[in-house]
This record gives C-alpha cells, sequence and structure tokens, in this order.
C-alpha cells in the first residue's frame, strides 16, 4: 500500500501540449483547443490582475510615510 494513495490516481488527460503535432487533428479538434486555451488565457489573466491587486494594497500599507 502506497504511503500517498492519489499518486495512484489516473492523471487527467491534457487538453493540449506546448508544440504538439496538430496535423492529425480535425477542424472541431482544433476549436476545442482553441477555446481551451482561451479560456486559460482568460484564469491567468485574471489571477494576474488579482495578485497585482494584492501587492498594490501590500505596498501601500507597508509604505513609510516620508
Amino acid at each position: 500500500m502506497s504511503l500517498f494513495p492519489e499518486d495512484d490516481r489516473p492523471k487527467p488527460k491534457r487538453v493540449h501540449e506546448i508544440g504538439q503535432d496538430l496535423s492529425t487533428l480535425s477542424l472541431g479538434e482544433l476549436e476545442e483547443r482553441i477555446a481551451a486555451l482561451k479560456a486559460e488565457i482568460e484564469r491567468l489573466t485574471e489571477a494576474r490582475a488579482s495578485k497585482s491587486a494584492s501587492r498594490a494594497a501590500a505596498d501601500a500599507f507597508f509604505r513609510r510615510p516620508a
């Protein structure tokens, strides 16, 4: 028995791998991947904005008066 049972779980299949051969994909599969990648870009953009706002708030809070 494993100490870490989560290691035994199947890993989810990646929707897309950077640099993958695209010649075997249908137009529908390409459209699905484009949609998934656009959604991921949006998620990353939102995370970046959230972190930026948190950092700005922390910087403002810890800024020393001149």
